[in-house]
């Protein structure tokens, strides 16, 4: 009878530890935002300071297209200006001639007008005299606005000059290859001498500080989870050896999906789960792709 009863209790602890509450809530694998860099610009790579493992800094420049054309064009376009300058008429001086022969045409009107009052001079002289001064003040006007024309044309062709040269410099600056996010080289694509032309990729890179583990829980746990909240994350190396870190639930999908096949959720019999992402900050450790445990606070 004790040996029964021995035997019952050792059972009953075997049953208690199998019963002992998991040490996570949900499980997935550890993702960052990876950011793929592609040639803005067709050209001979001169400059293509990227190593695949190397953290770069945001905004520094690791790359540069060649630019001798670009830069060739510029100044092109600088000497088209400069002559297009050059023809602009100066306007008082090219109708100075005519504004003096009307001036003059005015007195010699005035002049026959008090002539003709004083019945000194006939009236036809008086009409010829202010026919004169009609003649050349059309003329005037005639030459204002052919002069208003020709300078208005050449300010138009300076003004897409203008526009052409910003053309080209936007140009040059996408020349120059920078790193859009800090973070690690993930792959490069080229290396430097290689023509590339625009939309090439040339490397892809990851923010490896700011990680995220992506998992997967029920919709019973999700009624517990909100955005936001803290959460306990495990990196797990294998045999056991596992490391801590503290997260944040940035983000919980919408909208319900098949279990993975590579997930396992806390109910292994549910055909719908949510994702979620948890925020966490990497020592270095962590990398792209490892598998992790997540418990809820």
């Amino acid at each position: 009878m004790k040996k029964f009863l021995a035997m019952a209790g050792t059972a009953l602890m075997l049953v208690a530890c199998g019963e002992k509450e998991k040490e996570y809530d949900a499980t997935g694998v550890f993702e960052a935002t990876e950011t793929t860099v592609f040639a803005e610009q067709t050209g001979t790579l001169t400059k293509f300071d990227v190593v695949e493992g190397e953290v770069v800094a945001q905004h520094k420049e690791v790359g540069l297209t060649d630019t001798t054309q670009l830069w060739l064009k510029i100044r092109q376009a600088g000497a088209t200006k400069s002559v297009y300058q050059s023809q602009k008429p100066d306007m008082e001086k090219q109708i100075a001639a005519t504004r003096q022969q009307l001036a003059k045409a005015r007195q010699e009107r005035q002049r026959y007008e008090e002539l003709v009052a004083d019945g000194a001079a006939p009236r036809k002289m008086l009409d010829d005299a202010a026919s004169q001064v009609s003649v050349l003040q059309k003329q005037l006007e005639a030459q204002i606005s052919a002069l208003d024309t020709q300078l208005r044309t050449l300010n138009s062709q300076q003004s897409s000059v203008d526009v052409q040269v910003s053309q080209l410099r936007d140009q040059l600056r996408k020349c120059h290859i920078y790193a859009p996010i800090t973070g690690t080289v993930l792959e490069k694509y080229v290396e430097q001498g290689e023509f590339v032309s625009t939309g090439k990729p040339l490397f892809k890179m990851a923010d490896t500080e700011n990680m995220f583990i992506r998992a997967y829980v029920t919709s019973a746990q999700l009624q517990n989870i909100k955005v936001g909240q803290k959460a306990t994350v495990f990196a797990d190396y294998g045999d056991g050896q596992k490391k801590e870190y503290a997260g944040t639930v940035t983000w919980i999908s919408s909208r319900s999906e098949f279990t993975p096949k590579t997930i396992l959720t806390d109910d292994e019999r549910a055909d719908l789960v949510y994702a979620l992402k948890v925020a966490v900050k990497s020592d270095g450790y962590i990398k792209i792709g490892m598998y992790g445990e997540v418990k809820f606070n």
